[in-house]
């Protein structure tokens, strides 16, 4: 693959600038909103194992169920740019949260293969609304911050994802019903979300890019003053826009990139239980770890994230990623225990941790594309990991086993190393 990353000038952080208060409240805003969206959904986890065998579902009727979530999330993606043009990302955010915890309540809550189908239809509609509005605000606020802090609230986001298992996991240790359960996770992350509204950006979608912009030319010219230094996000200055093939070919390899990492996630979640307590002979409470150490190593990359992306690039960091998640899933499968492939889930976890990321700040900053475009293909696209992973892992273990499905973790980790090549190389300035 040719490389096809288009130089733009990176903008040079403010080192010590005052940043004011009511940004400060925005940033911490979106961050709950991201910690909501990851532990909403992860509450249902742990209770995969129970709900498969009280349905009695084969490994692919359970994966052709658990598909439905992304295959309504690619239904309702591409209407989230409309929704948030016409109510802003911060209503739409809100609201996504608490319509998507009504969802998941609802699958969880479930008696035949139908209504767990429809149930995670509707959760992933709503989830995907959710992500690319949560999104679209904290990049509305990384501009007015001046600095990369993207990678921070996906960090959140696996926090959130944890702390989400960790619920689920003790509810089915204690045996709490699980409407009950689903029930309260719903309540309290929608109160959550719901208390973060006033706090998060007013105004139209456009106005922090477009003051960006203007305070980019005031900081060139030497006029104006600011307390946080302007982002400009796209390369406007002089710079070569590529041509159509060129940019049609970088977000195809962006799509690779965010999807492999849907894919692993995928895998964290929807089958890690199930291989570890079916397969491995673990029980239900410890296999619930294979997910939460994916999560967990993942939360702590993205913890770094900025500022190992900073130091080495963001296509050395894709390319170990993708390494790490080949090799460490690949012994971790080649030699089958539980402590061992639980470590192997927390290798692909940490492995993947930049992947989205980088992939959605890569597309966002796509010379040639209106601005939101290119982060609303990638976020739309990626989830098509998402649909095809669990029936396409579900195919192969019914016909041959889980440990051989599970190898699209390793193939995913490989897709990385080779589309990696679009990724920005650069590294940040020094102050």
């Amino acid at each position: 693959m040719t490389d096809t990353t288009v130089a733009r000038p990176r903008p040079r952080p403010a080192r010590g600038a005052a940043v004011p208060r009511e940004l400060r409240r925005a940033r911490v805003a979106v961050a709950a909103l991201f910690f909501t969206n990851g532990a909403i959904f992860a509450n249902l986890f742990p209770e995969y194992p129970a709900i498969k065998a009280e349905l009695g579902l084969s490994n692919a009727q359970y994966g052709l169920a658990i598909a439905a979530f992304p295959t309504g999330a690619l239904v309702a993606g591409l209407a989230a740019g409309v929704l948030i043009r016409r109510l802003r990302s911060s209503r739409v955010a809100v609201v996504g949260t608490i319509l998507t915890g009504l969802g998941v309540l609802g699958a969880g809550s479930s008696s035949t293969w139908t209504m767990l189908a429809v149930g995670l239809l509707l959760a992933g509609a709503m989830d995907a609304i959710t992500d690319v509005a949560q999104n679209a605000h904290g990049l509305r606020v990384q501009r007015r911050y001046g600095r990369s802090i993207l990678n921070s609230f996906h960090a959140v986001w696996s926090i959130g994802a944890v702390t989400g298992g960790l619920m689920g996991a003790g509810a089915v240790a204690i045996g709490m019903s699980r409407g009950l359960h689903l029930g309260l996770s719903a309540l309290v992350f929608a109160a959550v979300a719901l208390s973060c509204y006033r706090f998060l950006l007013p105004g139209p979608e456009d106005a922090d890019r477009v003051a960006a912009d203007d305070g980019a030319g005031e900081a060139a010219s030497g006029t104006g003053s600011t307390s946080v230094a302007p982002v400009t996000d796209r390369a406007t200055h002089g710079s070569r826009v590529p041509g159509l093939l060129v940019r049609v070919g970088t977000l195809a390899a962006l799509v690779l990139i965010a999807a492999a990492g849907a894919v692993v996630e995928d895998s964290g979640s929807t089958w890690a239980a199930v291989y570890l307590s079916q397969s491995l002979g673990a029980s239900l409470s410890l296999a619930a770890f294979g997910f939460v150490a994916l999560t967990g190593a993942q939360f702590v990359g993205r913890l770094v994230g900025d500022r190992v992306v900073d130091r080495f690039g963001q296509r050395a960091v894709a390319r170990t990623g993708g390494a790490l998640t080949a090799v460490g899933m690949g012994l971790a499968l080649a030699f089958p225990t539980v402590p061992g492939t639980i470590a192997g889930f927390a290798a692909a976890g940490l492995g993947i941790a930049t992947l989205v990321p980088a992939a959605m700040h890569g597309a966002d900053e796509l010379p040639g594309l209106r601005p939101g475009t290119g982060l609303a293909v990638v976020s739309w696209l990626m989830r098509i990991g998402f649909l095809l992973s669990p029936p396409l892992v579900g195919l192969v273990a019914d016909h041959s086993s889980l440990r051989a499905g599970l190898l699209v973790v390793p193939a995913a980790g490989l897709v990385v190393v080779l589309a990696s090549q679009v990724l920005d190389t650069r590294r940040a300035l020094r102050a």
